[in-house]
């Protein structure tokens, strides 16, 4: 699904989500330099404490506000847990997984991404879909610079974190995206497993090709970031050509606006 507000060239409101996306949780900086959270969305809620926003718990899986900038004037609004579905991530085979707390939302809902058609640039366009497993077992909970998850994991598996020939890495990895794929499946939650998501998009392409269109493909982006080799797009080659209508990085908001005034709580 998709909203699309009013576009940059527009006489009308001026309208940009500041989130990068709809749902997030925050990440707070401690005295000693560590952590407590999502370290990718430290910058944002740095911003949303000093308009006055306070985590529920200062937790590891606190909800952000959502903030909205309207004609440089600047509101937030409290997000209700009630409101976002989250799935406890654990384990078909480790019980002891269940101690590790971990959990995400279901809605992967982009925010912070500009829209681009026919010239015409959309600063806020929101778009939501379903996850790829490996977004949040190889990437959101096991990347070293965002919840870490895999050293815990590995210890609790009995392997040697010391010695990379150990691969614990590898086999953390595999066990934390197997929980990941069962916990959503006895939510009865969509996700998609790599595997399945590189052989769909393989289907596109013949069906682009037989219609005479050509398929072009970030190879960055279409491999998987767990088991590659084994997937069926990682033997393949892809031109790489960007195209429009496409959705573009932009620059953070509070860099680019001049959303200044004091934001007002909703």
């Amino acid at each position: 699904m998709i909203s699309i507000f009013a576009p940059e060239s527009s006489a009308g409101p001026k309208v940009r989500i500041w989130n990068r996306q709809l749902i997030g949780y925050a990440g707070y900086r401690q005295l000693d330099g560590s952590i407590v959270g999502d370290p990718l969305n430290v910058d944002f809620t740095q911003r949303v404490l000093k308009f006055g926003w306070r985590g529920p718990s200062q937790g590891r899986f606190d909800l952000l506000p959502i903030v909205i900038e309207v004609n440089d004037e600047l509101r937030w609004f409290d997000l209700p847990n009630s409101l976002v579905q989250e799935v406890a991530i654990r384990h078909p085979t480790y019980d002891w997984f269940r101690e590790l707390d971990l959990k995400w939302f279901v809605l992967p809902a982009v925010s912070g991404m500009r829209l681009e058609i026919g010239g015409v640039s959309f600063p806020a366009a929101p778009f939501s879909g379903w996850y790829v497993g490996s977004e949040i077992g190889a990437r959101d909970l096991a990347d070293a610079n965002r919840y870490n998850a895999l050293p815990e994991i590995a210890k609790r598996l009995g392997l040697d974190i010391h010695s990379d020939r150990s691969l614990w890495k590898d086999r953390a990895l595999i066990e934390l995206n197997v929980a990941v794929l069962w916990s959503f499946d006895q939510a009865r939650v969509a996700v998609v497993d790599h595997h399945t998501v590189t052989r769909q998009f393989l289907i596109h392409e013949k069906r682009e090709t037989q219609a005479g269109r050509c398929v072009y493909a970030d190879w960055s982006w279409v491999v998987p970031p767990i088991s590659s080799g084994t997937t069926p797009v990682f033997h393949r080659k892809f031109k790489n050509r960007v195209l429009r209508p496409n959705f573009f990085p932009q620059s953070e908001p509070w860099q680019s606006s001049g959303g200044g005034s004091c934001p007002h709580a909703h």
